[in-house]
């Protein structure tokens, strides 16, 4: 599997603020090199790619990036090899953010990196379809948040409706849920559903009430707990 490594002088972006450094980890040589060319164009510092799992925390420990972003299932098993290196990473370098880039809506997966903290985000492939959007996703991991795909939230809202308080939630508070699953900000919220963030803090109140969980003013904070009490049921 081929692997690049960049050794180079951090670098600046127009303003003179320095450029999130990324480690890319994904074994599709056409889909890295397509998403390490996207990020130069976005004001990231692709500093190393690589295909092969087992060089994945070697060059985390030697390039200290801000965000690592890895598929779940790599070489040599295609099992959770990248999932297995995301907890090492988490372990060693809690600092680093982790993007899972998943081609399947792996559940179990999904919330045991995003119970772990900080600066953590699954995404799922067939998803991303929106640069813009992508490139947010990003920039908000870097900066301490945590990213859920939308399609996770729905499955387990979903396959819990018969036997939990997910099954008080009206159509439009679970469409706040998975916003708030995002990591968005209630204005966030508010400009993605066109209603006031007034509208948007009464839905997080009702949700947190039926969820039987503690209001809090944190993005990130709403996150974890949301996603405690998904993986407890």
């Amino acid at each position: 599997m081929a692997t690049e490594l960049f050794h180079q002088q951090p670098k600046r972006k127009d303003d003179g603020a320095v450029m999130a450094r990324v480690l890319l980890a994904e074994d599709d040589v056409l889909l890295r090199e397509g998403v390490a060319s996207l990020l130069d164009r976005s004001g990231f510092d692709v500093v190393g790619q690589t295909g092969d799992s087992a060089w994945i925390l070697p060059l985390v420990r030697e390039l200290k990036p801000d965000l690592v972003m890895v598929d779940i299932r790599m070489p040599p098993t295609n099992t959770t090899e990248g999932l297995d290196v995301a907890r090492e990473i988490r372990k060693e370098f809690p600092a680093t953010g982790i993007l899972v880039l998943s081609a399947h809506a792996e559940v179990e997966h999904a919330m045991e990196l995003l119970a772990n903290g900080q600066r953590i985000g699954y995404l799922l492939k067939s998803r991303v379809t929106d640069v813009d959007d992508f490139i947010e996703t990003l920039e908000r991991i870097v900066k301490g948040g945590s990213v859920m795909d939308p399609a996770l939230v729905q499955e387990l809202v979903s396959a819990r409706r018969r036997h939990d308080p997910l099954a008080e939630l009206s159509q439009r508070e679970e469409q706040v849920l998975a916003l708030m699953a995002e990591g968005r900000s209630n204005a966030g919220i508010a400009r993605r559903l066109w209603v006031t963030e007034g509208t948007v803090e009464k839905h997080v109140r009702h949700i947190l009430s039926k969820l039987r969980l503690p209001e809090a003013d944190d993005d990130h904070r709403r996150v974890l707990a949301v996603i405690a009490f998904l993986e407890a049921h």
